[in-house]
């Protein structure tokens, strides 16, 4: 097996064998506070499309008499193919069943040796698309402007029809932020400085929320670090399971950051999907590296470098206004919210967001043939937390993939904490 399954001894079968059948993944109505587990269960109200349902099937493919093509088995593949991977069973489950990293364990298997999907070949390998098209993202975005070439290309690249491709940035984060600290003598005090992790989306696609936390991390005087090279979590290579892949851009990625690493500074990440990548798929693919682990255990999300490295008497703006919104499935499940809560206080920013799963999660809303589940999850927490929000309240939402399903099912503009701080200190002055 590709992953370390270090809490079940390196063995898949034992860690499938985690589900007793106790079928809390099986609840109809969504739980209160900030539950995940399970969106498609609640989506489509079938077995198989529950965690449970999931679990029995991959021990059946294991024990290779009910189903007896392993892991060449359709009836499995189908199974977890409306699986999110939003790792809410990771969290949820009482006995911590984590369906993502078995799904991304059988398509690795799965496809060896043979043709994927065209999905998997298009938005798996996003960043390396998003890397070539960034020189040319106006005549990128032009050319998807174009209604007969953008259903060609979201045919060819196994897109929903119904989907929009996103927009790309005219400048991609790291160098806007090199921009902003040119001919700046910085000082690296010990205990007041972060590495600031330039992942995909926020490169690529929304360089604002970098900026802005910029602005904030700067007011809170924490000076800020990135690295040298291209660096990439390989996300979207594990959650389409083409792990060989994900473990290379993992390596290089480690190679890249290595002289950071003694410097024992928190690694900031913006985007929760990515720092929850970090936290557990890179140790857990790469067990035989030991910078993997000391870069996971270097992993922070903003709040929670704010939290730990924050300037002593600083405080956000005040911002005093109502939000609506989600926590990142992803953080939920792997980083937790409690630097978010107590920051959100602090500014001023009441309400409490709400649990589930969007239900675009990465590249799963936007595969051919998931559009319907992907809205019926984004109907069953998020869409009616927003429209119960009262008048005023600030839209939250600190994942590129919420947001982009929040502007694509309703209109809604939700943006990053940190673009919500950022402007509130330009409101007061600062930054």
């Amino acid at each position: 097996v590709a992953f370390g399954y270090p809490h079940d001894d390196g063995d898949f079968r034992r860690a499938v064998r985690r589900c007793v059948g106790v079928a809390t993944c099986r609840t109809a109505a969504p739980a209160p506070g900030p539950a995940v587990m399970c969106p498609s269960y609640r989506a489509t109200g079938e077995e198989r499309h529950s965690t449970r349902g999931r679990a029995r099937l991959l021990h059946e493919m294991l024990a290779g008499e009910v189903v007896t093509d392993g892991w060449r088995s359709r009836e499995v593949r189908d199974a977890l193919d409306l699986c999110l991977s939003c790792k809410g069973c990771r969290s949820d489950c009482p006995v911590g069943v984590d369906m993502a990293t078995y799904k991304a364990e059988f398509l690795h298997h799965h496809y060896a040796g043979r043709p994927r999907p065209a999905a998997h070949y298009s938005m798996g390998r996003l960043p390396q698309w998003l890397r070539l098209a960034g020189p040319v993202a106006p005549l990128v975005d032009a050319l998807a402007a174009v209604r007969p070439l953008a259903a060609l290309a979201k045919r060819l690249m196994g897109i929903a029809p119904e989907r929009e491709l996103p927009r790309l940035a005219r400048r991609p984060f790291t160098a806007l932020a090199r921009e902003r600290t040119r001919g700046r003598t910085q000082v690296l005090a010990p205990g007041r400085f972060t590495v600031l992790w330039p992942d995909t989306f926020t490169e690529h696609l929304a360089p604002s929320v970098g900026t802005a936390a910029l602005r904030v991390l700067e007011d809170a005087g924490i000076e800020t670090v990135l690295p040298s090279g291209r660096v990439c979590c390989g996300l979207t290579y594990v959650s389409t399971g083409q792990l060989d892949r994900a473990r290379a851009v993992m390596r290089r990625t480690l190679d890249t950051v290595e002289p950071l690493l003694d410097l024992d500074a928190p690694v900031t990440v913006l985007e929760p999907s990515c720092a929850a990548a970090l936290r557990t798929d890179l140790p857990e693919l790469l067990g035989d590296d030991p910078r993997a682990a000391r870069l996971a255990g270097l992993v922070r999300t903003f709040a929670q470098t704010l939290a730990e490295r924050a300037a002593p008497g600083w405080t956000p703006p005040r911002l005093d206004r109502p939000v609506a919104g989600q926590t990142h499935c992803h953080q939920h499940a792997v980083l937790g919210d409690t630097a978010e809560r107590a920051l959100r206080e602090a500014a001023g920013l009441t309400g409490a967001l709400s649990g589930g799963c969007c239900g675009l999660a990465g590249n799963f809303g936007f595969e051919k043939g998931h559009y319907d589940v992907s809205v019926a999850c984004a109907e069953d927490r998020l869409l009616p937390a927003v429209r119960e929000a009262p008048e005023g309240a600030e839209l939250l939402a600190d994942g590129f993939s919420c947001r982009t399903q929040l502007h694509d099912l309703g209109g809604h503009r939700a943006r990053h904490l940190a673009e919500v701080l950022a402007e509130g200190l330009e409101d007061d002055g600062g930054g």
